[in-house]
């Protein structure tokens, strides 16, 4: 409270007390590790505003635009503490929904405060007044609206900060907070902190289904999956790959793919019907999320080979093929199991010669073109991230292309919850701001879905470096059967969706250091150099579908050798 006025309890007037409450939470928050504020500008959310701006232990963070401030704290709270998420009432809140439903799919903690008008102002025609009741549903692990601060309610605010600060270590938690004007007011003396909690996080107990696991872990053709967001240490999918002498088949989200067992060019790899015949498992173990690539998905469905889920986020079944859903803490006992006999070391060998021809095959392709295609695009990026650089890739080709061709060096976060390309940048951008460079690849489409991530962006203390994909529209869509069903005019309307926009002006109209690459060494001197950067590589949608083509062939090729 270093550096404000505190009044006497007696002499608080209501503003007061709004004050004094928000400063109690804020205290909390802070001490259970809070480092982060986001807040989008209003009025009704001041009370709060001011309690987190007088903190000298919070780095505040203002964000214009409330969608862009919801996925900068959703960025933050990748480092898995909560960022508090403030802003005004009425549909500023609903501008955070889409970040929330994503945080609460990808597990994300996440601290979402929303200003209210009182009671009385409710349903009554107020002005910037809607139902927050609930508003974001089942996306938040609690919700709670405490009412108008009420200072004989004081002795509960510390185990309100307490309850919403351990609810949201496991995703958005919202708070709705109704304030009566006056709204600036001086806080009092804050309420006495509590005793540390001696509890510790429950964990849920494979029980008697782990028991029966012992024939699983130890079937000699098994693979196990990597994602992302399961709550599983890349060290300890490690360990399992070793007990069990099985391949990991790891996206880039996993954090496992310079695993020693880890195959990176998996979905080339299943593309060649011969090798996909000949090595269909007896087990599959995932770990996390599925990974993007379809082919993986439906090779592993038509094997039929039982699959165990290890960890979340949340459930994950989308095709309904799991047969064991254990928690992230059976891990340590899988792989003691899987100790008990020794691993077949031929199964994992084939898969890794297999996975280095296919390397090599596309490295040559790569290597031969005269352009820089989408592939050449992400590999260099993972082969050229700055030291202790994150990497945050779209929801669309980009974490295909990094997951299909980033190679070994392929690290990255995507907001895969949802699959949304909304907020990409403005997610990188949390990641920038806790202080580590940041490199966020993305396709046109998704960069001017963002643009408000660039508002006073080159004033930020961050260092992100954007890289734009251009190819003039969604270039996804030149892959689906859409592509060729329909006559092209329709399909350019629909799906090709071309904007003629000028990627380079709009990033220099923010004031942001903007420049087009054509070769990987110019994107490489780009990538090099510290942020804010926007580079733009501009691309051509249907050579990019021939390029993989091209790819796919030719490493199908290597392994036909």
């Amino acid at each position: 409270m270093a550096g404000r006025q505190l009044v006497s309890s007696r002499a608080m007037s209501a503003a007061d007390v709004q004050a004094t409450f928000c400063a109690t939470l804020v205290d909390e928050w802070a001490r259970r590790g809070v480092r982060h504020a986001v807040i989008a500008p209003g009025s009704r959310s001041t009370p709060m505003a001011v309690a987190l701006a007088g903190r000298e232990d919070l780095a505040i963070h203002v964000v214009h635009d409330e969608r862009v401030a919801a996925f900068v704290a959703l960025g933050l709270g990748l480092a898995d503490i909560p960022a508090v998420l403030l802003c005004t009432s009425g549909t500023a809140a609903a501008n955070f929904h889409p970040a929330v439903v994503e945080a609460g799919l990808s597990e994300v903690p996440m601290l979402v405060v929303t200003a209210d008008r009182p009671p009385a102002l409710r349903d009554v025609g107020a002005p910037q007044t809607i139902d927050q009741t609930n508003l974001y549903g089942r996306s938040v692990r609690w919700f709670h609206d405490p009412g108008v601060p009420d200072d004989s309610a004081s002795a509960s605010w510390r185990s309100l900060a307490r309850r919403s600060m351990d609810a949201a270590r496991a995703g958005p938690v919202h708070l709705n907070l109704p304030f009566r004007e006056p709204l600036l007011g001086q806080p009092g003396e804050l309420p006495p902190r509590l005793t540390p909690s001696t509890s510790s996080d429950a964990t849920i107990s494979a029980g008697r289904v782990i028991d029966g696991l012992d024939g699983i872990v130890n079937a000699e053709r098994g693979l196990i999956l990597a994602g992302g967001r399961g709550g599983v240490a890349p060290d300890e999918v490690d360990a399992l790959a070793a007990a069990t002498g099985w391949p990991i088949l790891a996206d880039p989200i996993s954090g496992c793919r310079s695993l020693d067992r880890s195959v990176t060019a998996f979905d080339a790899v299943l593309r060649s019907e011969q090798f996909a015949a000949g090595h269909r498992p007896d087990v599959v173990i995932r770990v996390g999320r599925p990974a993007a690539s379809k082919v993986l998905a439906t090779w592993i469905t038509a094997g039929g080979a039982p699959l165990v889920q290890v960890g979340g986020p949340g459930v994950i079944d989308p095709d309904h093929r799991v047969a064991v859903h254990l928690p992230a803490s059976s891990m340590a006992e899988l792989i003691r199991m899987a100790t008990q006999t020794p691993p077949a070391d031929d199964w994992s060998t084939t898969w890794m010669a297999a996975s280095e021809r296919a390397e090599q095959a596309i490295a040559k392709v790569l290597g031969g073109l005269d352009s820089l295609s989408e592939p050449a695009v992400a590999r260099t990026l993972a082969d050229h991230l700055p030291d202790g650089g994150q990497l945050v890739v779209a929801s669309s080709m980009p974490v295909r292309d990094l997951e299909w061709f980033g190679g070994r060096a392929a690290t990255a976060h995507a907001n895969r919850g949802a699959n949304g390309i909304d907020g990409v940048v403005s997610t990188a951008l949390g990641v920038a701001l806790r202080g580590q460079p940041t490199v966020a690849l993305v396709g046109d489409v998704a960069f001017l879905h963002d643009g408000g991530a660039l508002t006073a962006l080159a004033f930020r203390d961050c260092d992100l470096r954007v890289v734009v994909v251009d190819n003039d529209g969604g270039g996804i869509f030149s892959f689906l059967p859409q592509a060729d069903a329909l006559e092209r005019e329709r399909f350019e309307q629909l799906f090709g969706t071309p904007h003629g926009t000028d990627i380079v002006a709009v990033a220099r109209a923010h004031r942001v250091d903007a420049e087009s690459a054509t070769t990987v060494d110019e994107l490489a001197d780009r990538v090099a150099r510290p942020g804010p950067t926007v580079t733009r590589v501009a691309t051509d949608r249907a050579a990019n579908v021939a390029i993989h083509a091209e790819i796919n062939a030719a490493v199908a090729a290597a392994l036909a050798e």
